[in-house]
C-alpha cells in the first residue's frame, strides 16, 4: 500500500458519520432556536456542511444565527377597536410587535450634509440631562474627531452621555480614538466587538442603527435620526473624500420615547443583559396631529418586519412607490411583489448610485433590475454616491432610516425605520426623491452575455447575505 497502517474504509466512515452528524447539529440547533432563513441561505448552509463539515460547522455555529426573539404565541389583539382606528400601514406595523404610533413636532427632512450637520450639533448641544447616541460607523477623521470632542464637553458639563458603537464598524470607520471620551466620562459600549463577544450575539448580526436621543425622559426631547454614519463622506466630504448624498431627519415630541426605548433595548443586549422591548403606553393622539412609527428590524424582532412591510406596500400601493437605496438585491418574493405592482400600473421608481462603494453589490444588482425594468418600473441612476433610505407609498405612508434594500439588511442587521402618516412629512420626503432623481439619469439594463450572466450568478450564489 501507498500508506501503510492507512485504513481508508475506517476514515471514509469516519468521515461520514462527522458528516452526518454535522447536518444533524445544523437541523437541530435551526429547530431549536426556531431560526427561518431565506431558501438560498440554508442551502448555502448545508451544501457548506457536506463538503466542508470540519470547517462549517464552527463556522455556522459563530455566524449562523439569524433571530434571537421567538415567535409569539398566537393571542389575539388586547384592543383591536383602537387599532381599527389607523390607517393600514400602521396596523400592518403593529400586527408585527412594532409600537403604534406617537405624536411628533418640528420634523426637518435635511436638505442636505451641511443641513444634517447642522441639526446634529443642535441635537448634541442641546441635551441637558440625557443624550444617547447610536451608529454603526464613527469616522477616524475631522468629523468623528469633532464628534468626540462635542460629546466629551456634553460629558463633562453634567449630561449622562452614552455612545453605542459597532464593534465592526469601528474597525471600518479607521479606529478613532475613543480615549477622550472615557477620560470625559463617556459610558461607551461597543456592540459585539468581533472575536471577543460571540456568546451575546452572532458575529454575523450588525448593529446598523443610527440615532441620537437627547433628553429622552424630560421635556423637550429631541431625535436626530437617518441613514448617515458619523464620519465626513456622509455629511460634507473632505479635501480627500467628496461628500455622499444621504437623508436623515430630527424632530420632537412623544416619538422620541419610542427611540429612546429601543436604545435602553440595545444598550442592555450589548452589555450582556438580555431584556425584552419595553411596552410604551398606547393612547389615540389628538384629532389632526402628526404621528410616525417606530419600525424596528433585526434579530431582536421576532418578523423580518421592514420586508413584510415593504411586501404588502407592494400589494397595496395604488399610485406610487418611491425608492432610493444604495444597494437593491432583493429577495425573490420583495422582486416579485415590486414587479407585480409595476405590472398593475403603479409607478415604481427606484433610485440608485450608479456605482455604489460596494463593488459586488453592484454586480449583484443586475438581474433584478433587469427584471424590474422589463415589469415596467423606472430605475434611475445618480452620478454620485447615493446612501439614502428612503420608501414612500402614494399618499399613505413614507420610511427613512438605516435600511438598504438587500439581503444583509433586511434579513441580518440589527435595523431601525420611522414611518411617517401625516401628509406634510409624506410630502417633505417625496420632495427629497424628486429632487435627487431631477440629477439621475434613466437606466435602461441592457441583457448580459453568456459569461456577464454567468458571472452574475456566481455573485449571487456566493453573496448570498449581500
Amino acid at each position: 500500500p501507498m500508506f501503510p497502517g492507512f485504513n481508508a474504509t475506517y476514515w471514509l466512515t469516519v468521515h461520514g458519520l462527522v458528516t452526518v452528524l454535522a447536518v444533524l447539529l445544523y437541523v437541530i440547533t435551526s429547530r431549536l432556536l426556531q431560526q427561518r432563513r431565506h431558501p438560498s441561505a440554508a442551502i448555502a448552509w448545508v451544501l457548506f456542511i457536506l463538503l466542508m463539515p470540519y470547517v462549517a460547522l464552527p463556522v455556522f455555529w459563530t455566524f449562523g444565527s439569524r433571530k434571537q426573539a421567538r415567535p409569539r404565541a398566537k393571542t389575539l389583539p388586547e384592543a383591536p377597536t383602537l387599532i381599527a382606528h389607523y390607517p393600514w400601514p400602521a396596523r400592518t406595523a403593529i400586527a408585527l410587535g412594532q409600537p403604534e404610533p406617537a405624536p411628533y413636532d418640528a420634523l426637518h427632512v435635511h436638505a442636505d450634509g451641511s443641513a444634517a450637520l447642522a441639526a446634529l450639533w443642535q441635537v448634541i448641544d442641546g441635551a441637558s440631562h440625557t443624550l444617547d447616541v447610536c451608529t454603526y460607523i464613527l469616522g477616524d477623521d475631522s468629523l468623528g474627531a469633532m464628534v468626540v470632542q462635542r460629546l466629551a464637553a456634553k460629558a463633562r458639563a453634567g449630561v449622562r452621555v452614552r455612545l453605542l458603537l459597532d464593534g465592526l464598524g469601528r474597525w471600518i470607520g479607521g479606529r478613532p480614538d475613543l480615549k477622550p471620551l472615557a477620560a470625559a466620562g463617556v459610558a461607551l459600549t461597543l456592540f459585539v466587538p468581533p472575536l471577543h463577544s460571540p456568546l451575546k450575539g452572532r458575529t454575523n448580526l450588525r448593529n446598523h442603527r443610527k440615532l441620537l436621543v437627547a433628553d429622552a425622559a424630560h421635556e423637550g426631547r429631541r431625535l436626530w435620526c437617518g441613514g448617515r454614519n458619523l464620519a465626513s463622506e456622509y455629511f460634507e466630504g473632505s479635501a480627500d473624500t467628496a461628500a455622499w448624498r444621504d437623508l436623515s431627519f430630527d424632530l420632537r415630541g412623544a416619538l422620541v420615547l419610542q427611540a429612546g426605548a429601543l436604545f435602553e433595548h440595545d444598550w442592555a443586549f450589548a452589555n450582556g443583559r438580555r431584556v425584552a422591548l419595553p411596552p410604551l403606553a398606547a393612547a389615540l393622539p389628538e384629532p389632526g396631529a402628526a404621528v410616525g412609527q417606530l419600525v424596528a428590524s433585526g434579530p431582536d424582532q421576532v418578523d423580518d418586519t421592514v420586508h413584510a412591510l415593504l411586501i404588502t406596500a407592494a400589494y397595496r400601493a395604488g399610485r406610487r412607490m418611491l425608492l432610493a437605496t444604495p444597494y437593491f438585491v432583493p429577495d425573490p418574493a420583495l422582486l416579485t411583489a415590486l414587479c407585480l405592482a409595476a405590472r398593475r400600473g403603479v409607478e415604481v421608481d427606484l433610485l440608485l448610485p450608479a456605482r455604489s462603494n460596494h463593488r459586488m453589490s453592484d454586480q449583484a444588482r443586475r438581474r433584478a433590475l433587469r427584471s424590474l425594468s422589463d415589469a415596467g418600473g423606472r430605475i434611475w441612476f445618480t452620478p454620485h454616491m447615493l446612501h439614502a433610505k428612503l420608501i414612500v407609498i402614494d399618499d399613505d405612508d413614507a420610511y427613512t432610516g438605516s435600511t438598504n434594500l438587500d439581503g444583509r439588511s433586511l434579513f441580518l442587521n440589527y435595523e431601525l425605520m420611522f414611518a411617517f402618516q401625516e401628509g406634510s412629512a409624506i410630502a417633505a420626503c417625496a420632495h427629497w426623491f424628486d429632487q435627487e432623481r431631477s440629477l439621475a439619469a434613466r437606466h435602461l439594463p441592457a441583457h448580459p452575455g453568456l459569461w456577464s450572466d454567468l458571472a452574475e450568478g456566481m455573485v449571487l450564489w456566493l453573496g448570498f447575505q449581500l
